[in-house]
């Protein structure tokens, strides 16, 4: 089986890593600072932590003089020195229940698999703190799920980006959550996706070999780059057109990177329709129909997780499901019987 896809994987630390890093300051002592008691002059020079704030730091030995930890605040400060404060990152509240509407496709003792909605985020992070996923799963599944797969993501063994709709596994015990990450890390599983992209590839099958990196100037995106990415292997075929102007691709994957089937689509010339982070602007003005119209009511990047297969964690059982586009994307894509999807 090929599997992964264009999720976060819960391992690239793309979205938590900055959330996770201390808040260092690093002051020089000047002539006029001579004299004075460590915790006042940092004080003066940090704004926007407290005297009492500072204080804690200390006391959490969390301060060094010269790289040398400091365990009192009275100590004196002399020129020259540079002093290091490392405040830690906030810690994330716990996610609580939250009675939000799921679709679920099944459910046993061990895992449940849903159809997961545009716009839904699937854990808590910065700027998401709940109405998340996780928040809908603690509700649905009870108390049990808390303490599978951590504390911020109990039950999450992979993920969707927010505006990418489709099948979502999480895991409901350890043995779940444990084997699907087994088969996750050595890509055992079967995750396709379709996608809309603008123009048509050719050829019209082939596959995608170009590693994935942050991209170098803007953090929140990623990129193909050529030193420092994480090999990524997309397999694609086009299996429908939309009226000449786009056309509907399914993507399997061979690894699992953030953004892999935006990027890599990007990069042969063939972005996703309504991807606004990694579309281009080589989009045709004039467009048949009232397809302009259709487009203009998608607003999120037209990819769904359609297939989703795995052996059963505990059972051994082969599991399969399958989803149909959403009304967003089958209204673009103009699925009919003359225009059908050939998977």
């Amino acid at each position: 089986m090929a599997s992964s896809d264009d999720s976060n994987d819960l391992d690239d630390g793309f979205d938590d890593e900055a959330a996770a890093a201390p808040i260092v300051y690093e002051r020089a002592v000047d002539a006029e600072a001579a004299g004075q008691r460590l915790d006042k002059w940092l004080a003066t020079v940090i704004p926007t932590l407290s005297r009492a704030r500072l204080q804690q730091l200390i006391g959490e030995k969390r301060v060094s003089v010269n790289g040398q930890t400091i365990g009192e605040g009275s100590r004196r400060v002399k020129p020259g020195q540079t002093v290091r404060v490392e405040e830690p990152p906030p810690i994330a509240a716990t996610p609580q229940p939250e009675a939000i509407a799921l679709t679920v496709v099944y459910e046993d003792d061990d895992l449940i698999v849903i159809d997961k909605a545009a716009g839904m985020v699937v854990h808590p992070g910065p700027g998401n703190p709940d109405h998340t996923l996780v928040n809908a799963l603690l509700a649905h599944c009870g108390p049990s799920l808390s303490g599978i797969g951590g504390e911020r993501r109990p039950g999450i063994v992979h993920r969707l980006d927010k505006d990418t709709s489709g099948l979502m596994i999480a895991a409901k015990t350890d043995l779940a959550h444990h084997g699907l990450a087994e088969q996750f890390a050595c890509h055992s599983l079967t995750r396709e996706y379709l996608c809309l992209v603008w123009g048509r590839p050719r050829p019209a099958a082939g596959s995608i070999d170009a590693p994935l990196g942050r991209h170098p100037t803007q953090r929140k995106k990623m990129a193909v780059v050529s030193r420092g990415g994480k090999r990524a292997l997309t397999h694609y075929r086009v299996v429908g057109d939309v009226e000449g102007i786009a056309s509907i691709v399914k993507c399997t994957l061979s690894t699992g990177r953030t953004h892999q089937v935006r990027v890599h689509m990007a990069h042969i010339g063939h972005p996703l329709l309504g991807d606004a982070v990694y579309g281009h602007r080589n989009i045709p003005k004039k467009l048949p129909g009232d397809l302009s119209e259709r487009i203009a009511r998608l607003t999120r990047q037209a990819l769904h997780s359609f297939h989703l297969g795995f052996l059963h964690p505990r059972t051994g059982e082969s599991l399969e499901f399958l989803s149909e586009l959403p009304l967003d994307i089958s209204a673009v894509a103009s699925i009919s019987s003359r225009n059908a999807i050939k998977l």
